[in-house]
């Protein structure tokens, strides 16, 4: 059964960990999967946005329109995107037959202490604009169907909870085999490497694993 779970919550919340390790474990139990990675988004159909809430929006929708066709083809989408506002997420929601909402909840303070790029104090400074939690709002998800606390619980916690969640709404099969761990990151290191290679992605961007 296809369907899309977005991770929802402020930059450093830990969307980009959970949503990775678990389009990692979809491959290994031989589902067909993709992983919808912001930066490449960005890179490749919203060049021309900015960050205000017009701009966000747009870009939220296009995530949402590729995930749906996806799902129309049998492919489980996983999305990490802020997606800071509601009215954008509902409509995802609307167009999205199964759509699984992954609310990555952790305080601002502890998102800010593991900024290790800085953009947080960078933001503080008036040095980036329109930033989420900062400069710019996020709407939290008041109805969400998997909630994680990365504040309180270790990365591995949240990751089983997101896994539970998804077994028990009958999303993914049980794990029985399918590939090694080991090939199943290494494949997809390679591909986003020959991305970068062809300016289709950051090279920063790599899963450095």
């Amino acid at each position: 059964m296809s369907f899309t779970l977005w991770f929802t919550g402020l930059s450093g919340s830990g969307k980009t960990t959970l949503s990775r390790a678990t389009y990692f474990e979809l491959l290994r139990r031989d589902m067909k999967a993709e992983l919808l990675d912001g930066d490449i988004i960005r890179t490749n159909f919203s060049q021309e946005l900015g960050f205000n809430k017009r701009d966000r929006d747009i870009n939220v929708k296009r995530i949402g329109f590729v995930a749906h066709l996806l799902n129309r083809h049998g492919v489980a989408v996983i999305v990490a995107a802020i997606a800071p506002y509601a009215e954008t997420r509902d409509l995802n929601r609307a167009l999205i037959d199964n759509y699984v909402e992954a609310y990555v909840n952790c305080p601002l303070e502890t998102a800010e202490q593991r900024d290790v790029k800085g953009l947080y104090a960078r933001a503080r400074a008036g040095e980036i604009a329109q930033f989420t939690g900062i400069t710019s709002p996020y709407e939290p998800p008041e109805n969400p169907e998997i909630e994680v606390r990365t504040d309180l619980e270790t990365e591995e916690e949240s990751f089983h909870a997101v896994l539970q969640a998804l077994e028990q709404r009958g999303c993914i099969p049980r794990r029985n085999g399918g590939e090694d761990e080991k090939d199943v990151v290494e494949e997809e290191q390679r591909r986003r490497e020959r991305l970068a290679e062809l300016g289709f992605a950051r090279k920063d961007g790599l899963l450095g694993c």
